[in-house]
C-alpha cells in the first residue's frame, strides 16, 4: 500500500491567471510541500509557465479523473473567501472576452451564475472554495493563509456555503484578525498566522536574486542610481482625477526622497492593472522620473520589489513580498478608512506608528513616512512574520499526518 507522502497533493488556487500573489503562493507552498507529488490546479486549465507559473489543470477535471484514489487537497490563500464564482470566470477571460462577458451576463444574478457553472464545470457560488464531496473519497482538506476580510458584504447564500466548506476542513489557516473574527462567530475554528508570502525572500531567495542582477530588473535600478520607489496601482486608480492626484503625490515624494519611479504591474488579468493607464499618468505628468517596468515574469517582479528603496501600490502581495526583501512598503485604497484586506493586513502585522494604508491624496506624505521609520526594528518585525509563516505551514503539516 501506498504511503502517505507517495500520494499525490493536489494543491488548488488561484495558480491560472496572472495575478502575482497567486502565482507566488504556488511556487511558496510547492517549496514547502516538496516532499508530496503536486498537482497544481485551479478553476481552468492553464499554462502559466511563460510567466514563472506552472501548467494548471482544472480541478473538476481532476476529480472527475481522481476516481477512488484518497484525495489529499491544500487550498491556498488570497482573499478567495468573497471571490465568486462569476468573477473568477470573467478573469480568466481575455480582455476582450471578458468585456463581452460582462456585457451580456452582468445585470443578470441567476445568468451569471449559470454562465459561470457552464464554463468551468462546478456548480458553487464561491470560486475557490471546493466542496468534500467534489472527491469520492476526500481524506485531507485544508487551507493556507485564506482571507475573506469583507465577508459580512456578500450575499448570504455565498457566506453560507464558505461557512459549510471550512466546517469540514481539518485545518484552516486565515491571514488577518478580522477574517479570523468573522469565522469564529460562525463556529469555525482558524489559526491565524502571516500570509505565506511573509516568507517568501526565505524560502525563494536564490531564484530572485539571479532576476535581480539580470534583465529588466537590472537595467531599471541601474536607472536609479539612489534607487527607487516601485509603484503600481490596479485600473480602478484610473479615472483622470485620481490619476492627476496620484502623480502630483509621486512628484512631492520625489522632490523629497530623490528617487525614482518604477511602474509596473503586478496582474494582468481583467480587473487588475492595465498597461494604459500607466501611459495616461506618464502623459499626465511629464516632469515625473519615472519607467514603466513592463516584464510580468513572476521572479521579475519579486526582484524589482527586492531591488526598490521602497513600495507603494494596491497590491497586497506587492506589501508583504516588499517587507519579506527589508523593503518598506505602504499599500494604496480608494478609502483610506475601510476596513479591506490591506487594512485587514495592516492591523494584524503591520510595523510602525505611521499609516501604511494611504488613499491617493495621502501617498507623498505615507512614502516619505515609511522611509523614515525603516529601522533594524523594521529588520526585526520581517523577520519574525517569517518565521511565523514558516512555522504555521509546520503546524499544518502535523495536522494533516495527526
Amino acid at each position: 500500500m501506498p504511503q502517505l507522502s507517495d500520494l499525490p497533493l493536489i494543491l488548488f488556487g488561484a495558480f491560472d491567471r496572472h495575478n502575482f500573489g497567486d502565482l507566488l503562493l504556488a511556487e511558496i507552498s510547492a517549496s514547502v510541500l516538496r516532499h508530496r507529488p503536486l498537482v497544481f490546479a485551479g478553476l481552468a486549465e492553464r499554462d502559466l509557465t511563460a510567466f514563472g507559473g506552472r501548467k494548471v489543470r482544472s480541478i473538476a477535471e481532476v476529480a472527475r479523473e481522481w476516481g477512488d484514489q484518497p484525495a489529499d487537497v491544500v487550498q491556498t490563500g488570497g482573499e478567495i473567501l468573497t471571490c465568486s464564482l462569476y468573477e473568477a470566470a470573467v478573469m480568466l477571460l481575455s480582455q476582450e472576452a471578458a468585456r463581452q462577458a460582462i456585457a451580456c451576463h452582468d445585470a443578470d444574478q441567476t445568468a451569471r451564475q449559470a454562465w459561470s457553472e457552464e464554463l468551468l464545470g462546478l456548480h458553487q457560488q464561491v470560486a475557490y472554495l471546493v466542496p468534500r464531496s467534489l472527491f469520492r473519497r476526500p481524506r485531507i482538506f485544508q487551507y493556507f493563509g485564506i482571507g475573506g476580510t469583507e465577508l459580512a458584504t456578500v450575499p448570504m447564500s455565498m457566506r453560507q456555503e464558505v461557512f459549510a466548506n471550512l466546517q469540514h476542513a481539518g485545518h484552516v489557516w486565515v491571514r488577518d484578525r478580522v477574517t479570523q473574527v468573522q469565522l469564529e462567530q460562525a463556529r469555525i475554528r482558524t489559526f491565524l498566522a502571516p500570509d505565506p508570502a511573509a516568507a517568501t525572500a526565505r524560502l525563494c531567495g536564490s531564484r530572485i536574486a539571479s532576476h535581480r542582477v539580470n534583465g529588466e530588473p537590472a537595467a531599471v535600478a541601474a536607472r536609479s542610481p539612489r534607487g527607487y520607489l516601485a509603484m503600481q496601482f490596479s485600473a480602478e486608480f484610473g479615472d483622470d482625477a485620481t490619476l492627476h492626484e496620484i502623480g502630483c503625490q509621486l512628484q512631492q515624494a520625489q522632490g523629497a526622497t530623490g528617487l525614482g519611479i518604477v511602474l509596473f504591474r503586478a496582474g494582468a488579468a481583467p480587473w487588475h492593472d492595465d498597461l494604459d493607464v500607466y501611459r495616461r499618468l506618464l502623459v499626465a505628468t511629464p516632469e515625473l522620473d519615472a519607467v514603466l517596468a513592463e516584464s510580468l515574469d513572476l521572479w521579475d517582479i519579486c526582484a524589482l520589489l527586492a531591488n526598490a528603496t521602497a513600495y507603494c501600490g494596491s497590491s497586497l502581495h506587492g506589501r508583504i513580498v516588499a517587507e519579506a526583501c527589508g523593503r518598506p512598503a505602504a499599500n494604496l485604497v480608494r478609502e483610506a478608512g475601510r476596513m479591506t484586506k490591506q487594512a485587514a493586513h495592516a492591523l494584524s502585522w503591520g510595523y510602525g506608528s505611521l499609516p501604511t494604508v494611504l488613499a491617493p491624496a495621502d501617498l507623498a506624505t505615507g512614502v516619505i513616512g515609511i522611509l523614515q521609520e525603516k529601522t533594524s526594528a523594521f529588520d526585526a518585525h520581517v523577520e519574525n512574520l517569517a518565521d511565523l509563516a514558516i512555522a504555521a505551514f509546520t503546524r499544518a503539516q502535523l495536522a494533516r499526518e495527526s
